[in-house]
């Protein structure tokens, strides 16, 4: 940003002088509301070994990296010419290979590579387009040279990012980002798009995007790029191969899939045909691009030109294959697979650094002017072993940039990866990317893996720029449709379990909030009845230990209860496992949640961490009163905001069969674990959240008839269990099914099977104890209704998640 003399660069100075307007104060006010709006849209990158896993923050700096126009056309030119190179020496090397005949390229970099896949060679690509998206890697040196570090073409990550930086910087500084005339992005996604979709054969295509999954590090990316795009997010498990072409697993049966953007490195692609213990990917996909019945974007084998050993030979095979100079040099790397370029690194090792010749193998780069006299030594033992799986380069000095950190400025070394993209028959570069700067460290390294933050890239303009947008303009006719888009197996299971889930975590809260409501009560001592009682139910419901149904002096019971709610362990029983998995499922199906649904489930996150320090009863009350206001809103959400499509009914149906099962299972615990039941009749209306409804209609004390009435039989009561079969009963009725299936299905059986005993259930008479003191009628009742409804439970997921059982009339 600064110059030699210490003058801002005249590229800067519209952007400085935004920025000095605002002042520092609301400067750090604009950057908190900034981070907040990162953790509320989830935006995460799960760094490997991290103990926030899948949850950790994305990192955003709030200086962006500006970028003049005059060196950004340059460096445009450069970019554009070098994806065009590596697309030329793919579609040799994967088909007539003439470059490794001919000794342009040595065999042993190609065919010694693992990323050059033998059975892609002679793979028809459609258009001669190898890469579809092509990401470069740029270190600038301080005098303002660029170079390229290295290139990403198999599956380049980072896209989607920085379409998110990108959202939230430009809110965030809405003057700065206006006076500085920031070229937008939409262009390049939208000829990303319509380059992806031209690929197939028809007028209406099926594109999907093929990602590793929730756990993989840069799983946010997958889901927002598949949303944007306007892409079926898809896993391996949710296509298969028939016949040689690629279909989708659907509630509504096998669709055709005509592209796959893919997310998912080369040779896991296919576990058939490239590497026998992926489960990511999709037997017999090679073979359906084979036969040209399905486009992969990028094309399979791409990553074999990801090697850092390509570098010293790109300047010939540019003017061999494109009759040009090669206008963006590589920084200067030596492969050991030359033995003269092998002498070199093993006399340089205090000044290289030594890294992996092909990146399917593992190991980290080595500095060596910070490595020990015995560690160079090993590496050069290493390197004289197998030279052709090295390569030195050059130790590159980078230039850095200004980083906002504690509320000050300070320089940070960066790296720019910038990316190109197929449009049409030609390719396009986006104006930007994502730079990444260091974080602490003896030696910079650039990596999000290792500590470093992210910045948006500033591309300014010399004129006024106009708005864009990925969606068609007015003028364009559309054609009204209420499909609700492709719902995969896999994805169906997931809201499944999602409704589960959520209504899991509120019943837990709900019968823990009762249990420190009871503790409150000043008039509470250890032999009073309700605390008695509820401290047996839990106990039976595995909501707390055993040892906690003995009669324990209240200050212990209160320490022991608030230890086990809240301690930062992994064998927390109920509640924190239940918003693991809440959080688990939600994440499976992050793009079909909308942004308001994904922020009340961060701030469910954030409200279920307690503070530090001494913590009170009352204190916990309260915070367990904010996570039902939060799952309370979830269930708003999807019953005011989801269209009523498939995947809206099996989350509903999830949260209907759970509430159902709590229902009968809280019940049958009252009547069978307690010596005597209406001690825990209040306690029980209160966690069913109908004590209003039940004080309403008799202003008495409860008694079990009208509780049970209530609870199980009053169909007008959304929380009776009556209610929940009504609408179970009509869930049932519109699942997707063969028309040539039995009728009525085994589901609607089970159901209406349900329905039937509590319709032939006499309430007055297993309200009364029998002879012994003790409900067994109505604890048979309920244990058969729990029966028959995890029985619904394991029918639905056999039949339309899992495929186990066909329908047999």
């Amino acid at each position: 940003m600064l110059g030699g003399d210490g003058s801002v660069r005249p590229h800067c100075e519209r952007f400085v002088g935004s920025i000095e307007g605002l002042g520092r104060h609301e400067l750090v006010s604009r950057w908190e509301n900034a981070k907040r709006t990162i953790r509320d849209n989830g935006v995460t990158y799960n760094v490997y070994g991290d103990p926030q896993g899948v949850d950790r923050p994305w990192t955003l700096d709030m200086m962006p990296f500006l970028m003049p126009p005059e060196e950004w056309s340059r460096l445009e030119v450069a970019l554009l010419q070098r994806t065009r190179l590596l697309n030329a020496v793919l579609a040799d090397l994967y088909g007539p290979q003439r470059l490794v005949r001919e000794r342009r390229l040595p065999p042993s970099l190609v065919l010694g590579n693992p990323a050059f896949l033998r059975p892609c060679h002679g793979i028809p690509v459609p258009k001669g387009l190898h890469l579809h998206l092509h990401a470069v890697d740029l270190a600038r040196s301080p005098d303002g040279q660029w170079a390229a570090l290295g290139d990403r073409t198999q599956a380049p990550s980072g896209a989607g990012y920085t379409l998110e930086n990108r959202i939230v910087l430009s809110r965030s500084l809405p003057e700065a980002f206006r006076d500085c005339q920031v070229q937008r992005l939409a262009p390049f996604f939208r000829a990303q798009r319509d380059t992806l979709i031209g690929l197939a054969p028809r007028d209406t295509p099926r594109v999907v995007l093929l990602t590793p999954g929730p756990l993989n590090e840069t799983y946010f990316e997958h889901a927002y790029l598949a949303r944007y795009l306007g892409f079926t997010l898809v896993e391996g498990g949710d296509l298969t191969v028939r016949d040689r072409r690629v279909f989708i697993k659907t509630l509504d049966g096998l669709r055709p899939v005509d592209v796959i953007f893919r997310r998912l490195d080369d040779s896991y692609c296919d576990p058939l045909e490239l590497r026998g213990d992926s489960t990511l990917g999709v037997a017999g996909l090679v073979e359906a691009a084979r036969c040209g019945n399905v486009a992969i974007a990028n094309a399979l084998g791409s990553g074999v030109v990801e090697s850092p050993a390509f570098a010293p030979f790109l300047p010939t095979l540019c003017r061999d294959l494109l009759g040009e100079e090669l206008k963006l040099p590589s920084v200067p790397v030596h492969w050991c697979g030359d033995a003269a370029e092998r002498d070199y690194v093993l006399a340089n090792l205090d000044r290289l650094v030594v890294k992996r010749a092909f990146p399917s193998h593992t190991g980290q780069p080595v500095f060596g002017r910070i490595a020990t006299p015995g560690q160079r030594a090993a590496l050069a033992d290493e390197i004289r072993a197998t030279p052709e799986h090295f390569v030195g380069q050059d130790e590159v000095r980078l230039s850095r940039a200004p980083v906002w950190f504690a509320q000050r400025m300070e320089p940070r070394p960066l790296v720019l990866r910038v990316y190109v993209a197929a449009a049409g028959d030609s390719f396009v570069v986006m104006p930007g990317g994502l730079t990444r700067v260091a974080g602490d460290g003896e030696v910079p390294i650039v990596s999000m893996q290792r500590g470093g933050g992210s910045k948006d890239t500033w591309v300014m303009s010399d004129r006024p720029v106009s708005a864009v947008s990925l969606l068609a303009p007015p003028s364009v006719a559309i054609r009204r449709e209420r499909r609700g888009g492709d719902l995969p197996s896999r994805v169906a299971d997931s809201l499944f379990w999602l409704g589960r889930n959520a209504e899991r975590a509120e019943h837990t809260v709900r019968l823990l909030r009762a249990i420190v409501a009871c503790l409150t009560d000043e008039d509470t001592h250890q032999d009073t009845p309700e605390l008695v009682a509820l401290l047996h139910v839990l106990v039976d419901l595995d909501l707390l230990p055993a040892r906690l149904r003995e009669r324990l002096p209240l200050r212990e019971l209160e320490q022991d209860l608030m230890l086990l709610l809240f301690k930062q362990s992994n064998n927390q029983v109920g509640m924190r496992r239940t918003l693991a998995e809440l959080r688990r499922n939600a994440s499976a199906v992050r793009d079909r949640l909308s942004a308001d649904t994904w922020r009340i489930l961060n701030q469910l996150r954030q409200d279920f961490r307690l503070r530090h320090g001494r913590i009170q009863l009352d204190d916990v009350l309260l915070h367990l009163n904010r996570m039902i206001a939060d799952l309370a809103a979830f269930s708003g959400m999807e019953m005011e905001n989801m269209t009523r499509g498939h995947g809206w009914r099996f989350l509903d149906i999830g949260r209907r069969l759970e509430r159902s099962v709590n229902m009968a299972r809280l019940l049958e615990t009252t009547v069978t674990a307690v010596p005597a039941p209406p001690a825990m009749l209040a306690p029980l209306l209160d966690i069913a959240d109908s004590a209003m409804t039940y004080r309403r209609r008799y202003f008495a004390q409860p008694q079990l008839p009208p509780v049970l009435d209530l609870l199980l039989a009053d169909g007008t009561n959304a929380r009776s269990l009556a209610f929940q079969v009504a609408v179970l009963t009509d869930h049932v009725e519109h699942l997707p099914r063969d028309k040539a299936a039995p009728s009525p299905t085994r589901e609607q059986r089970q159901v209406a099977d349900v329905a039937e005993l509590l319709a032939a259930a006499d309430l007055d008479a297993l309200g009364q104890p029998d002879p012994h003191g003790t409900y067994e009628p109505l604890a048979l009742l309920l244990r058969a209704i729990d029966e028959r409804l995890r029985a619904l439970s394991d029918t639905i997921t056999h039949y339309y998640f899992s495929h186990a059982e066909q329908r047999i009339s």
